[in-house]
């Protein structure tokens, strides 16, 4: 009876080390062809096989062409208010009357405030690269409204020429009358457009790695092959870089909308990981986007522009002291 167990155990044990085998060769071919199919989609770009190429991306944009007509067709409601407001603004464009005031202003504030949206994307856009737009163009802009305030006695410039050119009203306040609030709200409407940008730009890492998931595919991203890594290697974390990453990355999991809220509210170099783990994880797209709209837009901006307008209103009188000094 012994005998008879001993020798059954035997093939058992051989079907499977065998069965291992089996399992790491089809591990290794599968990740062999993912390689290879990795190399033959980093091989197709236009100065390398320029047909090839034109072949998948006109064959991508009728898939997507489809795609979009059978959505907007479900939604033809939607769209055809939008076309009959579309026709109703073009009529009161061209046509001239009382109204060309009105709508001459609109026009003014809407490209005003698209200015501010891009210069918001392009600072954030890039996963981490972007244009440093805040101190190139919002924050000079703050601190000449600032330093007109204080020099004018009154945040009441005349329209137009403002915003292009500031100039001070007929007859101004005392300079007592101006405030920290009273300056804030005169650079809000730039400042929150701006903040709005920042957080349409942190959309592409966001539907990058929602994308990677859904298919299933390895992405070519190099900071989602980097995220997955760091998720690989989560529990042996010394550094305290990554372990910075990991406490983004678990709070933007656990806590859902408000640890979004949380990392969009503060400067936070990090939050490019907070859209990859929003998108890997698969949380819907309004619950990111919303709480990164909040976050940037309404939060985080008020507390941006709060210091900035503080330490140049601060420093007004020092300004004023050093242009007298020079002017005499």
């Amino acid at each position: 009876m012994a005998a008879n167990g001993a020798s059954c155990e035997q093939p058992q044990k051989r079907a499977g080390a065998k069965d291992k085998q089996n399992g790491k060769s089809a591990d290794s071919s599968i990740r062999e062809r993912r390689q290879k199919d990795k190399e033959e989609r980093l091989s197709l770009v236009l100065w390398r096989r320029p047909v090839t190429t034109l072949h998948y991306f006109l064959l991508e944009t009728l898939i997507k062409l489809k795609d979009l007509t059978l959505k907007l067709w479900q939604r033809r409601g939607i769209v055809f208010l939008f076309l009959v407001l579309c026709s109703l603004f073009s009529i009161a464009y061209s046509t001239e009357g009382a109204h060309q005031q009105y709508v001459q202003y609109l026009e003014k504030k809407f490209l005003w405030c698209a200015y501010w949206v891009g210069l918001g994307i392009l600072s954030s856009v890039g996963l981490g690269t972007g244009l440093h737009t805040f101190l190139l163009y919002l924050g000079p802009h703050i601190a000449s409204v600032t330093l007109a305030a204080y020099e004018c006695g009154s945040t009441d410039f005349p329209e137009p020429p403002y915003p292009d050119q500031i100039v001070c009203p007929q007859g101004g306040a005392v300079e007592s009358s101006i405030s920290l609030f009273s300056i804030m709200s005169k650079v809000r409407l730039e400042a929150c457009m701006w903040g709005a940008g920042t957080a349409i730009g942190e959309l592409p890492p966001y539907f990058m790695a929602r994308a990677a998931r859904q298919s299933g595919a390895d992405p070519d991203d190099e900071d989602y092959e980097e995220f997955e890594e760091m998720l690989e290697q989560a529990e042996g974390a010394q550094d305290f870089v990554t372990r910075a990453k990991l406490g983004v990355q678990h709070m933007v999991q656990k806590v859902g909308f408000f640890g979004i809220l949380a990392c969009a509210s503060i400067p936070n170099p990090l939050f490019d990981l907070a859209g990859i783990t929003c998108g890997h994880f698969l949380v819907p797209f309004w619950t990111f986007f919303g709480a990164t709209l909040i976050g940037k837009a309404i939060i985080k901006m008020h507390i941006q522009v709060g210091i900035s307008t503080k330490w140049v209103y601060q420093s007004c009188p020092q300004c004023n002291h050093a242009c007298q000094k020079i002017r005499s």
